[in-house]
């Protein structure tokens, strides 16, 4: 699920007859849930809605914040490839990734 810049995750409990999910990226612990799509959609809709009015009462950055540093793993064919392509380039592999990286959000943005 999608709103205002945020995801939330959905699962059943097929227990209680419920959807239920929760808000994702932030630092903090923000869940809904609803007995059909409608209502969930509304219950994370109004999830989200009051996680960013409680951010602006305590000047909280709502999103959560990341390091920067990533670590990836990949086959070693793959490393070999990228290690390669990247020299080709006159790249460390580092740039070579990250660029890669820009590029792919870039065109599913």
């Amino acid at each position: 699920m999608k709103y205002k810049d945020f995801i939330g995750s959905v699962a059943l409990s097929e227990t209680d007859g419920v959807f239920f999910g929760k808000t994702e990226g932030i630092d903090g612990l923000v869940n809904f849930e609803g007995e059909n799509v409608a209502e969930l959609t509304d219950a994370f809709h109004e999830a989200v809605d009051d996680y960013l009015e409680y951010c602006k009462e305590e000047g909280i950055e709502p999103h959560k914040s990341y390091s920067g540093s990533l670590n990836v793993r990949l086959s070693p064919d793959v490393h070999s490839r990228v290690a390669y392509l990247a020299k080709q380039a006159g790249m460390s592999i580092n740039s070579f990734i990250r660029t890669a990286v820009e590029k792919q959000i870039a065109a599913m943005l």
